[in-house]
């Protein structure tokens, strides 16, 4: 939306300034540049899942998901539910290496409700027992999709995230691992 706004103002500015030919180039370069990098986040993307996926213990889900146990948890203890909110360390990074947010930075866990982030996270925050740590891989349908997460996540990127799973808190205030 912020890219169709400035397009919008580039194009009125240079018509003010009787350069109407050369707005439509303009346009047309910015359009390419875009698409351009659209298909490159594309095409990189799709090729780190390929290979990801061919690594030995990672499993993929019907979603997309990909995800390999690190360390397992508790399996004593049972997993969050989508209404739990959880208590998890994390690291968040684009497949070439760009680091876009982390908790271990910061020095502190972070706490969310399990069914109010993007779908990936939700769904395999309900596979992990508290203690267990996961690298995941989500792809843009179940991560920030077309639009990305600007300007740190670019739209159609496929995410990677090392996740541990410290504990939760059931909705009538049952602790369960670490909160």
């Amino acid at each position: 939306m912020r890219k169709m706004f400035a397009t919008l103002a580039l194009a009125a500015a240079l018509a003010a300034c009787g350069q109407q030919s050369s707005v439509m180039e303009e346009i047309d370069k910015q359009n390419k540049a875009e698409a351009d990098a659209t298909g490159a986040v594309i095409a990189e993307g799709q090729k780190f899942l390929v290979e990801n996926k061919a690594k030995a213990g990672v499993t993929t889900t019907a979603s997309g998901l990909q995800y390999q146990v690190v360390r397992k948890g508790d399996e004593k203890l049972a997993p969050p539910s989508a209404q739990d909110t959880v208590n998890v360390m994390y690291e968040g990074k684009l497949v070439n290496g760009n680091v876009f947010d982390s908790a271990y930075e910061r020095g502190e866990p972070i706490q969310f409700e399990v069914g109010g982030v993007i779908p990936g996270w939700t769904e395999a925050l309900q596979l992990m027992h508290p203690g267990s740590e996961f690298q995941l891989v989500l792809p843009p349908e179940i991560g920030y999709g077309e639009n990305g997460s600007p300007p740190a996540i670019p739209g159609q990127s496929v995410l990677i995230f090392k996740v541990e799973l410290l504990g939760y808190r059931t909705p009538d205030g049952k602790i369960v691992g670490k909160f």
